[in-house]
């Protein structure tokens, strides 16, 4: 029931999974570690047919507390207590590789948890046995649900595996998006800390534009916060004022992450997302999947547009709507559909809202961030890290969003 990540495959271990296990026996740099699989999975989630989330439709909850009400099965207990020991038992990533999950056609990016910094036996199996349930939480359901996903949706083919890694303390991470043409642009996201930060949108990352030539074009931004581990937390604490407006990567790194990006892609065979961290001078990848969309290009010029909020481009095409500001959960019913989504960024539980809204525009992010993803797999404009637009845009307001220049404008405009 755990198989080492050298070892994983898609069938037994989820695309994240078995994406890193090729990584791994190619000799890229990937943290070690191992593989709760699927029939792991198969066997805690219980009988007749655990597979089988949607068999009370009415209730698509019942299936995730059905989980999280049942202990880790003895045997996949012991056999992770074994498997850490034999990593050491540092403190590790558990992280969520379902069957659907970072496939060609749906990323899922986001929609299933992820922990960091956990350490020992116990708290390793209960953050799996979390990452089993997150396969039917709801903003997993919904993503499922969207249109055009009737393979995600077939309940008897969802199964979830766990990755359990050497958690990578970085002083950068970020994104990569390799190029379709093996001698594009690649583009790369980065910020101090851990990768949250960037994946979550919580930060507006700076930018990097590697050429095939290698020639590195840059946006710095102004980082203001972090993510890193204290022991077994994660602590968000401010970035030095004198260090917000540096540059997190040289250019000379950002070449190597690009061609470190273009490895990647020749052994998975097409272009990939890719997260990364740097700790100790090193390069290290944490995850790989097919780029199911691609961004526009963040570089994207706004010369010649007046009385605009400018940010960067996050999904291609424009929508005008009524700007809804949504702060938090609290604020998710005044959502209507055809509202334009203002917020100051999107967590990954806000995906529901992405099914209704006609567009996005964000206070923070970068164009490489879940919300990013998901908002181009649902065909919506994004425009993602307007300064202060919560407070810029008034709620109810006519707004226009062009996700491919980063520019909202009002009425008033």
């Amino acid at each position: 029931m755990i198989v080492p990540l050298t070892g994983a495959v898609a069938d037994t271990c989820g695309g994240k999974a078995g994406a890193l296990g090729a990584l791994l026996r190619a000799g890229l740099p990937v943290p070690d570690g191992f593989v709760v699989t699927f029939a792991a999975y198969l066997a805690a989630a219980g009988d007749p047919d655990p597979r089988r989330p949607a068999a009370e439709p009415d209730e698509p909850g019942a299936a995730r507390r059905a989980i999280e009400g049942r202990p880790v099965p003895a045997a996949v207990a012991a056999a992770l207590g074994r498997a850490l020991d034999e990593l050491g038992d540092p403190p590790v990533a558990v992280r969520s590789s379902a069957s659907n999950e970072d496939t060609g056609h749906a990323s899922a990016a986001g929609q299933h948890e992820s922990f960091l910094a956990v350490r020992g036996a116990g708290a390793v199996a209960d953050a799996v046995r979390d990452c089993w349930a997150s396969l039917f939480s709801a903003r997993a359901i919904a993503y499922r649900d969207a249109p055009g996903r009737d393979d995600d949706r077939r309940s008897g083919d969802l199964a979830m595996a766990v990755i359990v890694q050497r958690h990578v303390d970085a002083e950068v991470s970020g994104v990569m998006f390799t190029p379709a043409d093996p001698g594009g642009v690649t583009g790369i996201e980065a910020s101090w800390g851990l990768g949250p930060s960037v994946v979550g949108g919580t930060v507006t990352p700076d930018a990097y534009r590697v050429a095939g030539d290698g020639a590195v074009t840059r946006t710095v931004a102004d980082k203001r916060t972090r993510l890193d581990r204290r022991g077994t937390r994660l602590v968000t604490r401010d970035v030095p004022a004198a260090a917000r407006s540096l540059p997190a990567i040289d250019d000379a790194t950002a070449a190597r992450l690009a061609g470190v990006g273009g490895e990647i892609a020749a052994v998975l065979g097409g272009p990939q997302d890719i997260e990364w961290a740097i700790a100790g001078g090193r390069i290290w990848i944490l995850q790989a999947r097919p780029v199911t969309a691609e961004p526009p290009d963040a570089f994207a010029g706004t010369s010649g547009v007046a009385a605009a909020l400018v940010g960067t481009p996050g999904s291609r095409g424009t929508a005008t709507g009524a700007a809804r500001i949504v702060r938090g959960p609290g604020d998710f019913t005044r959502v209507r559909p055809g509202d334009i989504l203002v917020c100051p960024f999107t967590d990954p539980a806000w995906t529901p809202l992405l099914r209704i809204a006609a567009g996005v525009v964000t206070e923070t992010g970068g164009v490489l961030s879940h919300a990013a993803i998901v908002a181009r797999e649902h065909a919506i404009p994004a425009v993602l890290g307007v300064p202060d637009a919560t407070s810029r845009i008034g709620d109810g307001t006519v707004i226009t969003v062009d996700g491919t220049a980063g520019v909202v404008t009002t009425t008033d405009a």
